[in-house]
């Protein structure tokens, strides 16, 4: 009797591929990475940025730096905001930019919470959760601990709710292709998800349910000032910042937080992994990969972030473990990077920590690509 071999083609990082309502050329997505190149008192993107984002066009997928919200979110000297009309005329020219590049770029937006200091927020204790200190050195042009932060009141609570809205329906007056709510490391997000520091015994704090109430309200009033294909989210169950680490609490919270994610059917999840061994910590179970876990618990697209190359990255998606994959530290000389991956050619070296944050064109936008045209 004659068989006949079914083949599935697995799919290349340089396949196209759609994250809800995005159509990407390709599968190599430059992840967010603050470079504090907004240098001026209203939070407003410089020129130079649209330079530099539109250089890097190529990229299926551009996650902008992370954008404050509001006024209060601000966590860091010279990164730029969404919440004034000069700053959505300044990101309009990026987008304008990237767009005539032919680029997509989604809004990151980011409340850090407790790790800021007053020093950005004009003399006013940050806001967080509960009154829980970070013990994070906060950037405010020199490095400053974080303070014990102001707990939040319901009040407030909807008020940021709002922020994140507001900002959603500027990013899309702006003419981003959507907007991705900043969930990682050690800001507002992970404050309330954390047991540590979210100690409220209101509907916000106590129980996994309650603690995971605040990221599912912002990402309802993101999706519905736009359309849930347009959302995005990223996670970082692995990481900490401070004194805010994962518990043995985190990886329970963070599987029912993704549960009730999937039910929204937004655009995509992103997820990002840890550069430490995790062998012996309260998330062991993410060691192979933050994704990889996650997986059967999220229907839709999936970004895998965090240490991965050419060849790693390949796996990843021929596993089914992730659908993208966001590119950070390459992408800072590499303007080209899915040419020079596509061809083969050389990486430029990472370039020297002190171009990352701050300053001007060096550093930024003087990388050169590996073949003029």
């Amino acid at each position: 009797m004659e068989t006949t071999e079914m083949t599935t083609q697995r799919p290349s990082i340089f396949d196209p591929v759609t994250l809800g309502e995005i159509e990407l050329p390709n599968r190599i997505v430059m992840a967010s990475m603050s470079r504090a190149r907004a240098n001026n008192d209203g939070f407003v993107p410089a020129p130079i940025q649209a330079e530099y984002y539109s250089q890097r066009a190529s990229a299926g997928l551009i996650l902008s730096e992370g954008i404050w919200p509001s006024r209060e979110a601000v966590g860091a000297a010279w990164v730029p905001g969404l919440f004034s009309d000069a700053q959505i005329e300044g990101w309009r020219h990026v987008i304008d930019a990237v767009h005539a590049a032919g680029g997509r770029i989604v809004a990151q937006l980011g409340h850090t919470g407790g790790a800021s200091h007053p020093a950005l927020l004009d003399g006013n204790l940050p806001l967080a959760p509960s009154a829980v200190s970070l013990n994070q050195p906060v950037f405010t042009g020199t490095l400053e601990n974080s303070p014990v932060p102001r707990a939040m009141t319901t009040d407030d609570i909807a008020r940021t709710i709002n922020d994140y809205r507001q900002a959603t329906l500027r990013a899309r007056e702006a003419g981003f292709d959507g907007v991705e709510l900043h969930g990682t490391v050690g800001y507002l997000i992970p404050q309330f998800l954390n047991d540590g520091f979210n100690q409220r015994e209101d509907r916000y704090g106590g129980s996994i349910e309650n603690r995971v109430r605040f990221p599912l309200e912002v990402l309802e009033a993101m999706i519905a000032a736009w359309t849930p294909g347009r959302i995005g989210l990223k996670l970082s169950p692995a990481l900490g910042m401070g004194d805010l680490q994962p518990t043995a609490t985190t990886l329970p919270t963070y599987e029912h937080l993704v549960t009730q994610v999937n039910a929204m059917k937004i655009g995509y999840l992103q997820l990002q992994n840890s550069p430490e061994d995790l062998t012996d910590t309260p998330v062991a179970a993410l060691k192979d990969g933050t994704a990889r876990h996650f997986r059967p618990l999220f229907d839709g697209p999936i970004i895998a972030n965090g240490g991965y190359d050419l060849t790693s990255a390949q796996a990843l998606l021929a596993a089914g473990d992730a659908d993208a994959v966001a590119f950070g530290t390459p992408y800072l000389a590499n303007p080209d990077l899915v040419e020079r991956l596509r061809d083969g050619l050389s990486l430029a070296p990472v370039p020297p920590r002190e171009t990352w944050y701050g300053g001007g064109a060096k550093g930024y936008t003087d990388y050169p690509r590996a073949r003029n045209g």
